[in-house]
């Protein structure tokens, strides 16, 4: 009998895995898309609710390990753009995108065997702490924004990234309250917002350019034990993600890197935001379990589906799916890159950009291709003035602390 149940949670948690496979290597659809698409079949999913769960959140944490994939092969600029190209693209142009593969790698499974053990007492310190965090979450996020600003590394940067908070808050407010009709009800105006301003600007710069490279030797070039304490400080900078509303991984990420030597660069900045993307899902997790508030689309899915929330099957499921995780980036990235390597970047890049819009309008409708029009504009603000484009995030931040 245990066996026979055991059997269908293993099968249930592989059909997880095979979804935040499918879900990870497609450009633009987050795994908090594909979490509320599965939320809405989930009733009619035969099975125990509690084994449909497992599944959710191991699609969720293959997503973090896969998602980089696609963002390291795709939209790659012209080496002349690579000042203002993300911190992969610039490993990628330098013919290190198989390094860059692996780094996540690293950073993603590091954090898998970090999290579980640091959860516990994390928790105990958060679950302490939210009443105060939750009472003045204004000053938490205005902290946060000001933050963002005043560590860029020039007076221009800062200016750019002041533009771009202010811009993207208005924006935030202007569309977030809004209920489109849509032919799917899975995300609302997060889907276009999001493509806009993190997907669109990075695929339009790569408009015109010479694509990928030739990829060298898959070598690592930065120590265990570097690689270990950056893992080890995204994987504390995920607890933030995971406890705090509306602080995201980049923000998260860039905050944690900026109490490393800036020699780390490109390379610090891989393992560490990896780290955060993949500790978010076991932090959020415990806070779900701790305070019962859902931190991420995946866990509002889990909750959705009105199964018992039985920490050691889930945690089982996020250990698996990071084990399976980790060896599917090694065995597809390289792969991928290969493959995307031989497609003309224009055409892709104009393609991909049609397919967020036609996402943009599945999710949120009329008003969602618009939204992600705008979008996409200031999106291309923080490269401008060499900015980071964390300060982008001012799209949650504005509508938090006006309301």
């Amino acid at each position: 009998m245990l066996e026979a149940e055991a059997a269908v949670a293993v099968a249930f948690v592989a059909g997880g895995i095979a979804l935040g496979t499918v879900s990870g290597l497609l450009p633009g659809l987050h795994a908090n898309n594909m979490a509320f698409l599965l939320a809405g079949v989930a009733p009619s999913v035969p099975g125990p609710r509690l084994y449909v769960a497992m599944a959710m959140l191991a699609a969720g944490v293959v997503h973090t390990f896969l998602d980089v994939v696609p963002s390291l092969a795709i939209g790659v600029p012209d080496a002349a753009m690579a000042a203002v190209a993300l911190p992969g693209h610039r490993l990628v142009l330098a013919g290190r995108g198989r390094e860059a593969l692996r780094l996540s790698a690293v950073g993603s499974g590091g954090a898998v065997v970090l999290a579980v053990p640091l959860a516990v007492p994390v928790t105990r310190i958060m679950t302490a702490a939210w009443p105060i965090v939750r009472a003045h979450l204004t000053v938490v996020i205005l902290a946060v924004a000001v933050g963002l600003v005043v560590t860029e590394g020039s007076p221009m940067a800062m200016a750019g990234a002041a533009v771009s908070l202010l811009a993207s808050g208005l924006l935030g407010l202007a569309t977030l309250q809004l209920s489109p009709d849509a032919p799917l009800s899975a995300g609302g105006l997060l889907v276009p917002l999001f493509a806009g301003l993190f997907g669109a600007p990075v695929l339009v710069d790569a408009i015109g350019g010479t694509g990928i490279p030739p990829q060298g030797d898959p070598g690592i070039a930065v120590s265990g034990r570097e690689a270990a304490g950056l893992t080890g400080v995204g994987t504390v900078a995920g607890a933030v993600v995971g406890y705090v509303p509306a602080v995201s991984s980049a923000v998260a990420a860039t905050g944690a890197l900026l109490a490393v030597p800036g020699r780390y660069g490109a390379r610090g900045f891989l393992i560490a935001t990896s780290g955060v993307n993949t500790a978010n899902a076991i932090f959020a997790l415990f806070a779900l379990i701790a305070i019962g508030s859902p931190r991420t689309g995946v866990l509002v899915a889990v909750e959705a589906v009105g199964g018992p929330v039985s920490l050691p099957h889930l945690l089982v499921a996020v250990a698996t799916a990071g084990a399976v995780g980790f060896v599917l980036v090694l065995a597809l990235g390289d792969r991928y890159l290969a493959v995307v390597g031989r497609l003309d970047p224009t055409a892709l890049s104009v393609a991909i950009l049609a397919g967020l819009a036609g996402l943009s309008y599945l999710f949120a409708g009329r008003i969602g291709v618009l939204a992600y029009l705008a979008a996409a504009v200031i999106g291309l603000v923080p490269p401008r003035f060499r900015a980071r484009r964390a300060s982008l995030m001012g799209v949650l931040f504005g509508p938090l602390v006006v309301g």
